[in-house]
């Protein structure tokens, strides 16, 4: 599986947090679309489906991230 440079994950995972915390507070098609765009490249960018699990994931890949259990992240 290819992976992701770190600069992208976080970047992308910003946006992700600040476009999420954007929805909550004032909502509106567009802030939802961009959202829904910037948690598929989070997916693609990390090799999940679940945007949940991708921002995990993205986590754990950063620099300085401490990798205690990686168990949510098994494939099975």
């Amino acid at each position: 599986m290819l992976m992701a440079h770190p600069a992208l994950l976080a970047r992308t995972l910003t946006q992700y947090e600040t476009l999420r915390a954007l929805h909550a507070e004032r909502g509106g098609a567009a802030v939802e679309q961009r959202m829904d765009d910037v948690a598929y490249t989070l997916c693609v960018a990390t090799g999940t489906n679940d945007v949940d699990a991708a921002v995990i994931a993205a986590r754990l890949r950063l620099p300085g991230a401490r990798t205690r259990d990686d168990s949510l992240l098994a494939t099975g």
